[in-house]
């Protein structure tokens, strides 16, 4: 089969275009350049660095980690380089951002070029695509945009490739297509959607292009490719399920269409004509968006007025528009039934990022849609200057209003404490290795940095983990420091939440030796949590011994000789602590002291 491009292309309109589509896209890198350079390592970002600290690049531990229902090794394996090269330096990530906007835009690009050719009416999904608030939440938030940029760039990849392939029946196209797709999925699983993304696209050209079997002709002149993208996607599929925890899956359907309905209300309409203009933002969460009424009603009537123009001026356009209805509710389903419950809030459908592909699929199916033949009755709409005028100011005041969005969204984005933090935190824990030459106590980080359910990865220990200029971090230590909120240095001790109780020996408390350990009674139970012991001992010499909870893991602790203090972070639950003497002849006597958590001491 032969899908041509549709329309004539007059030889002064091959020179404006595309300088056009190549300015419009340098415009959108620099707005998006200070919005990334605005920005700062967010929530799972840290993840992603301190994972990188703490683990080989190149183990399958690392690349194929569950992270929170995703398996991306690709995206693990250049945040964990930059990582490495520049450990906790905004330039890295907010270069990489830029770069991958750029590969996505062009991608996009040369998709529209594919479909279209250099006809002006390109510059209209591509106006859109590039600077509709709808891909800001996805780009500006690093772990995001290393999902979401690279799979939106192979998606319009393959739709390129799989129309060359149809149209021209070269096999290329099959083998760059599949390894396009291939690419995508190492940074994003919702890339399994790309080949039937590509096989709508083409199948729907060829539709409106008059063929009455398009999907049976586009199956056929393209089997190579989809037979191949299938079986990469069903071994694929295969490693998912191997990697990923099935359990977290929810069936609240009720709370997943309620999601639905509020990310068409307050995301995906007002985005149609650049809205949101307004977002909010509680910390730690994400920013969402909350538009006015203005942009809603402003959505629905342009919404309305193209699909009527639309009806009105084109033919066979009918299955173009329940193709983008039906890929703007399929692609947020399965998210929205992963991450809802009855406690979700609403405001996770306003914060957008799940939508970046829907605005490339929103794109390409305009393109197809414009190469549908126009009505007979519909030559009023005919190229004029009143058109043009029209057209332009639409297109301008979308710009606008956009560019409007994308500066409200920057100001909050920056409202971020994890900059302060960090920086304060480096400069702090330069300041104790210079101050002492013992281990600092491992502890976790702000809630509002990175949360318990976040652990390991919340720990000083991962977060900070390739910061050179900073103690050791140790599950005990003699001097006892910590961090406050902002990330400062503070001398600390332990909260009284429960105390060793009184031992048995006159003088000594509990005796500990190799031969015979001791179990030293608390005042009352202690729930599952990361503790942390002040233990008062008398050593005879040098060595160690291991303490634990009584429902916990096993601590390795350094004495030495003489009357001592020692605080220890001990993990886990339970009533007592059971102390182990490691060392040959080495006896210790343990007196009461406290168990809770850290408190500054100013």
């Amino acid at each position: 089969m032969n899908i041509r491009r549709a329309g004539a292309q007059r030889p002064g309109v091959v020179t404006w275009v595309p300088r056009t589509a190549v300015a419009l896209i340098a415009l959108q890198l620099l707005v998006r350049a200070v919005l990334a350079f605005h920005g700062y390592f967010y929530w799972d970002d840290l993840i992603l660095t301190g994972r990188a600290g703490t683990q080989g690049l190149l183990s399958a531990s690392y690349l194929f980690d569950d992270h929170d229902g995703h398996v991306m090794p690709a995206a693990f394996l250049i945040a964990g380089g930059i990582t490495r090269l520049a450990p906790l330096d905004w330039i890295g990530p907010a270069i990489s951002l830029v770069v991958l906007q750029l590969v996505a835009s062009l991608a996009l690009l040369r998709a529209l070029y594919v479909i279209l050719g250099w006809r002006p009416v390109l510059l209209l999904p591509l106006t859109f695509a590039l600077f509709t608030p709808l891909g800001l939440p996805a780009f500006s938030w690093w772990a995001a945009a290393l999902n979401a940029l690279p799979m939106i760039a192979a998606m319009a990849w393959v739709c390129a490739d799989a129309i060359l392939l149809v149209r021209t029946g070269n096999q290329r196209y099959a083998v760059t297509g599949v390894i396009a797709f291939l690419v995508g999925l190492q940074f994003f699983e919702k890339a399994a959607v790309i080949p039937f993304v590509a096989f709508a696209v083409v199948a729907l050209l060829a539709h409106v292009a008059g063929d009455g079997a398009a999907c049976k002709t586009v199956w056929r002149s393209g089997i190579r490719l989809w037979a191949a993208c299938l079986a990469v996607l069903i071994a694929w599929i295969g490693v998912y399920l191997l990697v990923v925890d099935q359990q977290r899956w929810s069936f609240d359907l009720g709370m997943t269409s309620d999601l639905l309905l509020r990310s068409v209300t307050h995301g995906i309409v007002p985005g149609l004509v650049g809205g949101p203009w307004d977002w909010q933002r509680w910390a730690p969460a994400s920013p969402w968006a909350t538009p006015p009424l203005t942009v809603m009603a402003l959505g629905w009537a342009a919404l309305a007025a193209v699909f009527v123009v639309s009806l009105v001026r084109k033919q066979r356009i009918g299955w173009v528009w329940l193709a983008a209805i039906g890929y703007a509710v399929a692609c947020q389903i399965p998210i929205y039934l992963m991450r809802s419950s009855q406690f979700t809030a609403l405001e996770l459908a306003q914060t957008l990022r799940y939508l970046p592909d829907l605005v490339v699929v929103l794109a390409l199916l305009a393109a197809v849609g414009l190469c549908a033949p126009n009505r007979e009755t519909s030559r009023w709409l005919d190229s004029s200057r009143a058109r043009t005028a029209v057209v332009a100011v639409g297109t301008a005041l979308f710009v606008a209003s956009s560019l409007y969005s994308t500066a409200t969204f920057n100001t909050i984005w920056q409202d971020n404490p994890t900059r302060s933090y960090l920086q304060n935190g480096r400069a702090s824990l330069a300041q104790a290795a210079a101050a002492s030459d013992a281990p600092m106590l491992d502890q976790e980080v702000d809630p509002l940095i990175l949360q318990r359910i976040q652990w390991p990865e919340n720990l000083l220990s991962h977060v900070f983990a390739l910061i050179r200029d900073r103690p050791e971090f140790a599950a005990a230590t003699t001097d006892l420091r910590m961090l406050d909120m902002s990330g400062r240095l503070l001398g600390a001790k332990v909260t009284w939440v429960r105390s060793m109780q009184l031992g048995p020996l006159p003088s000594c408390g509990y005796l500990v030796q190799p031969d015979a350990p001791a179990r030293i009674p608390l005042d009352g139970p202690l729930l599952p949590s990361e503790w942390t012991a002040e233990l008062n001992y008398l050593a005879n010499s040098d060595g160690s011994i291991t303490v634990s909870l009584s429902e916990g893991t096993q601590v390795k602790v350094p004495v030495r000789p003489g009357l001592n203090r020692v605080f220890v972070r001990l993990p886990g639950a339970g009533d007592a602590i059971d102390v182990q003497a490691n060392t040959s002849a080495l006896s210790v006597c343990v007196a009461s002291g406290p168990v809770g958590y850290l408190a500054p001491t100013e």
